[in-house]
């Protein structure tokens, strides 16, 4: 699907468009959640709020002028259409947003205050991905897929490349997965920068698409969703991103929505960072012991979304 010159590529396409997000380690903590030496990637504080940034830039700052002119749209559960709209913003086009009935109300409001049209409808991405390729076909709009695009997932692989060149004694990285599109290109730069990198993904006891169709040894159609997380929501990934993404896993874990929440009071009350559940699903996996560290295990984790916690 992409490769490491793609990832590279897409760093300099979107270099003008995107924040390099410090590397922060974690210490002078009260209550440490793993006994392992724990970095954090705050791609909370990407523009837009999280690592979509990424994906968004380089898949509208590859489109032609004629293309753009047709405009963008997209299906999400927030942070990927914030990305998408601001990017529509600067690129002087028109954007609409499909997004499903659990949609954090404060991220509808950012995407209008970008320009974009939101439509909100559907239980979930599933039902709002169909609506908006629908309508992309209707208007000859360029439809920017969350996950399933090789622009999107070279721009967000680009987040390797940083913490590889910041951090490059990691053993061991951690990222949260909705589709797969994050993991699956960040773990593509670090298996071919150095092959010996753990890459574990995680995801929602109640949306556990990756680990389920790893499990199966193809993609699965997941026959429900029960995590009330919409940025980690999807019930089917794509083939040819989980071909891939199965190359560059070697761990899948599990965590409730429940431990993401107390993730992300933790990243506040430790750090003073403030993410969402999603952005601190990666944490939420060690502080639940869902991914067992070893004493000293050079940890670095994304804390891929912006928000408050509750």
């Amino acid at each position: 699907m992409i490769s490491l010159d793609d990832i590279r590529a897409a760093a300099q396409r979107i270099k003008p468009y995107v924040r390099r997000t410090p590397l922060l380690a974690a210490d002078q903590l009260k209550s440490p959640v793993t006994g392992g030496e724990l970095a954090l990637k705050l791609e909370c504080l990407q523009v837009s709020g999280s690592f979509k940034a990424r994906g968004a830039a380089n898949r509208v700052m590859s489109l032609s002028p004629e293309q753009r002119a047709h405009g963008l749209v997209a299906a999400s559960g927030g942070n990927h259409g914030l990305a998408v709209a601001r990017c529509g913003h600067i690129a002087k086009v028109p954007v609409t947003i499909f997004l499903p009935e659990s949609v954090a109300a404060e991220k509808v409001v950012k995407m209008q205050a970008w320009g974009a049209k939101t439509v909100i409808g559907g239980a979930d991405f599933d039902h709002c991905n169909a609506l908006a390729r629908d309508l992309a076909e209707k208007d000859n709009a360029t439809y920017v897929h969350p996950f399933a695009d090789p622009y999107v997932v070279a721009g967000q692989g680009t987040v390797a490349l940083e913490i590889f060149e910041d951090r490059p004694e990691t053993e061991t990285v951690i990222i949260a997965a909705g589709g797969g599109g994050f993991v699956t290109g960040a773990g593509t730069a670090f298996k071919a920068l150095n092959p010996n990198i753990k890459v574990v993904v995680v995801e929602p006891f109640g949306s556990p698409t990756l680990h389920d169709s790893a499990t199966a040894g193809e993609v699965v159609t997941l026959p429900r969703i029960t995590s009330a997380i919409p940025t980690m929501s999807c019930r089917r990934t794509d083939d040819a991103l989980f071909a891939q993404a199965r190359k560059v896993i070697d761990e899948y874990v599990l965590i409730e929505d429940a431990h993401m929440s107390e993730a992300a009071k933790w990243l506040w009350f430790e750090m003073g960072i403030a993410a969402d559940p999603a952005g601190a699903a990666a944490v939420a996996a060690l502080l639940s012991g869902a991914y067992k560290a070893q004493q000293g295990e050079k940890i670095t984790v994304a804390v891929c979304g912006a928000g408050l916690p509750s």
